[in-house]
């Protein structure tokens, strides 16, 4: 018999087996079990009431040989000699995609214009430390993509959109905590992440597939229609019998090379604000009702949302026990992001704090045209920059003093490594952004008192949030419209908005290559 129950209790009992299993026993006592094996299938905190308490949901085996699908070992095969399917871009879309056409039997070959992920630590190194932005190796760019120091939170509600086990069983087998399994929201930490990707990566060179970085795609050869072949900016032509275009959301020059060469790309609307950060005892002290966190419960999230004069403001990227990370990827212009490690045990809790932009909002401010929302966006990070000292150091200002549009005399301490410089940011944004987050902020304080609070900073500027350009594709096929075996994918190209739904998108995608194929050879 196998019966699937839940169990409460409080945080200092999460790991008492023994305590777990009397709860267990309470409920199942009428059927008399000798003996019985229990299986936590998901895992989550309720912290709604006046004391925070686990729910665990379990598969309660009595007389029944436990069966853990949850860590069931996916096989890939040898395709040396297959098809071949070309993948721009080695983030998560990308490497899933790649993975995915392991397991179809198709041969991979990715190509990346970044560094592998330990050659990038170089690179991140550098623009932490000295400004120095490089292009092509930074924290969008390289191997991992931006997931990889970008936080490694594995949650979505986009449960519609392809196998999300499968995406977690994955990066479980390439080293990942089996806890994401079970766990609500699941979190690997971007310490964590670049050995579970350099795993990807031998398993897509061990049985065939091909992986190049520093290899800067400028052209698509497109004959009688279809792509036969890419050109990397050393001369270099790859071919492939399919392409899968995985850039990422901050390859402006790839939305350029489309634009020019006549492949149709739309602008779609997007989201751009500032990075929040507070103490993360005051969000545990809100969240918990605690004022000290107790034993066994993570930092604690927030997700905060208001309409504003029919817009939305909204947290974005919550990063509790995180850190804020600079994310330009070209000289002169501020970005800035959000990531935690494993341990989540910064003294800082930071989120995007944003707001909607939409086409016709930028069009009645002067922005027209297919890159109206990118010339947006960069016109508010060179801004930004402008407003610093020409290094890395990100303008701020308290949250109070933002909402009463001064500059600050000081500024709180920060996780931001390059440094903080007190700044107009109400001036620096456009006023309709501006009011928009500020009375967001006023709106939030309401039901969150203290989160528009003189202890927390607000940082410029969180602008990449989503690709602020869309590369179309049929709805069935996932191809685009007017190339054939071109194939966009993730979030660069408008499908995706994180590590698990752009993982999926690029299995979606590889499975899409395969019946191409198959419907090439009838």
């Amino acid at each position: 018999m196998i019966l699937q129950l839940e169990v409460k209790l409080f945080p200092d009992k999460l790991n008492n087996s023994d305590y777990i299993k009397s709860l267990i026993f309470q409920q199942i006592k009428s059927h008399r079990p000798k003996d019985f094996t229990y299986i936590i299938r998901k895992r989550s905190i309720d912290a709604r009431g006046k004391r925070p308490f686990y729910l665990l949901k379990v598969d309660v085996y009595i007389d029944e040989t436990v069966s853990n699908s949850l860590n069931a070992i996916l096989e890939y095969k040898v395709v040396r000699d297959a098809e071949n399917v070309v993948i721009i871009g080695a983030g998560p879309a990308g490497y899933f995609a790649a993975l995915e056409c392991l397991s179809l039997g198709l041969k991979p070959t990715v190509l990346d214009r970044g560094k592998d992920v330990q050659a990038r630590r170089r690179d991140l190194r550098a623009i932490q430390q000295f400004g120095e932005v490089n292009p092509d190796s930074n924290y969008c760019f390289g191997e991992g993509g931006a997931g990889t120091y970008s936080d490694g939170k594995l949650y979505t509600r986009s449960h519609k959109r392809g196998d999300i086990e499968k995406v977690l069983q994955q990066l479980v087998q390439h080293g990942a905590n089996p806890d994401i399994l079970v766990d609500a929201h699941p979190h690997i930490g971007s310490n964590k992440l670049p050995g579970i990707i350099a795993n990807i990566r031998k398993t897509i060179e061990n049985h065939g597939g091909e992986i190049h970085f520093n290899t800067r795609i400028d052209d698509l050869i497109i004959e009688n229609g279809k792509i036969t072949d890419v050109r990397a900016s050393d001369g270099t032509r790859w071919h492939g019998d399919a392409v899968i275009l995985a850039t990422g959301h901050s390859a402006r020059d790839v939305y350029q090379m489309l634009h020019t060469k006549g492949i149709l790309i739309e602008p779609k609307p997007f989201a751009l604000g500032l990075r929040i950060e507070h103490p993360q005892s005051f969000i545990d002290k809100v969240q918990y009702k605690q004022e000290i966190r107790e034993e066994n419960l993570p930092a604690a999230s927030y997700s905060v949302v208001a309409q504003v004069r029919g817009k939305g403001v909204f947290s974005f990227c919550m990063c509790p026990g995180g850190l804020i990370v600079p994310a330009a990827t070209a000289p002169g212009e501020i970005v800035v992001n959000g990531m935690s490690l494993s341990r989540r045990d910064s003294p800082f809790a930071n989120s995007g704090f944003v707001t909607s932009i939409d086409l016709d909002e930028l069009e009645a401010h002067g922005y027209s045209g297919i890159f109206a929302a990118l010339d947006f966006q960069k016109e508010v990070e060179k801004a930004m920059f402008a407003a610093g000292d020409g290094t890395q150091k990100a303008p701020a200002q308290r949250v109070s003093d933002f909402v009463a549009g001064k500059t600050s005399e000081s500024l709180n301490p920060s996780s931001y490594i390059p440094g903080l410089i007190s700044a107009p940011l109400h001036r620096i944004l456009p006023e309709f952004v501006y009011q928009r987050l500020r009375e967001g902020l006023i709106e939030i304080n309401k039901k969150m008192p203290g989160f528009l609070s003189e202890k927390a900073n607000i940082v410029g500027v969180e602008s990449r949030t989503s690709a602020p350009i869309r590369i179309p594709r049929d709805k069935d096929s996932l191809m685009h419209p007017e190339v054939e075996a071109l194939f966009p994918c993730g979030e660069g190209a408008g499908y995706a908005g994180g590590i698990l739904s752009a993982a999926m998108d690029g299995q979606n995608v590889a499975m899409k290559v395969k019946k191409y194929f198959e419907s090439k050879s009838i």
